[in-house]
């Protein structure tokens, strides 16, 4: 497996590895990564100044990246379906219906680099409409290893005299055009599947500049989607809700009220705890907590970390395996997909645990 995830610098020109990376310490783990110091926005204009950016999907990533680009100077299309939510939302946004919004094809054809940043299921059912377009000299860019790794399920093999690059924010198009517009960025990881014009890498960099990455760190298409399928499954979203869900079905069952449940499990992690740790570390966060609150979270973690470790060791290997691409794509194709996943994220929504949320954000102090 170590040998299959390398990653391979073999197709960096040297000249712009040593003058647009840093390399960083990370205990002892040398990394490459690219702040807007190394490659400032002046440098990724230029880069990308004959090109034409055409983002395919406006859903999830697309608006965000599309609007910091824009707003960033870049030469931005955007393709969508016409007469579609996605198509009024675009409108909604400020782009014009034959000046920078187009149809699918109409947008492909004219763009010269092909942001493919629609679902999972999505590129794979738009991935026949899409290839034709994929001509000599052009660059197919993802936010997401997905298509390309799992190649064999998707079919998604592109024509080898294009450059195939990724740039992944690491958080949601929201988040990273809420960043952007506050001044900020949101940190991104960047790679290179395919090199056929050998720009492919100052194309990659240029683009993670342009949608407002705050830096970029260097990875490859497989590693990223393993990361990513590993995190989403995990820590950042399955394993925080079904832990809150764990805490939160105890305190109720021992005779906490809702509003205390909720505090003691979302509120306080949420408003106190996880600023903390985004500011300073776990470590700071710990320092300015009681000293009961400290004890206690230095006793028990590690039993929380041992007890999970075997879980997280099953989540990894189905990852690595394809099985969770495999479910991703069976599930994501059937017809009545839409219905059930709102019906499951209604069964969240209309819990207990998460109506008392409501009524607990709605008591805050109004801004």
């Amino acid at each position: 497996m170590a040998d299959n995830l390398a990653i391979s610098n073999s197709y960096l020109p040297k000249k712009i590895h040593a003058k647009k990376m840093a390399q960083l310490n990370f205990g002892g783990v040398i990394e490459n990564v690219t702040t807007r110091e190394e490659f400032p926005l002046a440098h990724a204009l230029d880069v990308l100044k004959n090109e034409t950016i055409a983002v395919i999907g406006y859903g999830v990533q697309g608006p965000g990246q599309a609007l910091n680009m824009r707003d960033n100077g870049f030469n931005v299309i955007v393709g969508q379906r016409r007469n579609s939510p996605t198509w009024q939302k675009a409108l909604n946004d400020g782009w014009q219906d034959g000046v920078n919004l187009f149809e699918i094809e109409e947008a492909a054809s004219r763009g010269t680099i092909i942001a493919y940043l629609l679902s999972d299921a999505g590129q794979i059912a738009l991935w026949p409409t899409i290839k034709p377009y994929l001509t000599t000299g052009k660059t197919l860019y993802f936010s997401h290893g997905f298509g390309i790794t799992y190649k064999e399920q998707t079919g998604i093999i592109p024509p080898p005299e294009v450059d195939v690059i990724l740039v992944a924010p690491k958080g949601s198009g929201t988040s990273l055009r809420r960043l952007f517009v506050a001044g900020q960025g949101l940190n991104s990881s960047y790679a290179v599947f395919q090199d056929a014009s050998g720009k492919a890498l100052e194309k990659a960099l240029a683009m993670g500049i342009g949608v407002g990455s705050g830096f970029l760190f260097e990875t490859d298409f497989k590693k990223e989607v393993y990361s990513d399928l590993t995190g989403e499954r995990g820590i950042l979203m399955g394993a925080l809700a079904g832990l809150i869900e764990a805490q939160y079905n105890l305190l109720r069952r021992r005779g906490h009220s809702p509003s205390e449940a909720f505090n003691e499990t979302v509120e306080e992690l949420t408003q106190s705890l996880v600023p903390l740790i985004a500011e300073n570390g776990m470590d700071w966060m710990f320092a300015n907590t009681s000293t009961t609150a400290q004890r206690g979270a230095l006793d028990w973690k590690g039993r929380f970390r041992d007890i999970t470790a075997p879980l997280f060791e099953e989540l990894y290997d189905s990852v690595a395996a394809g099985k969770e691409a495999t479910r991703v794509i069976t599930e994501g194709s059937k017809p009545d997909y839409r219905a059930k996943l709102n019906a499951e994220l209604a069964e969240i929504g209309n819990s207990e645990l998460w109506q008392a949320g409501k009524v607990v954000r709605s008591l805050r102090p109004k801004q």
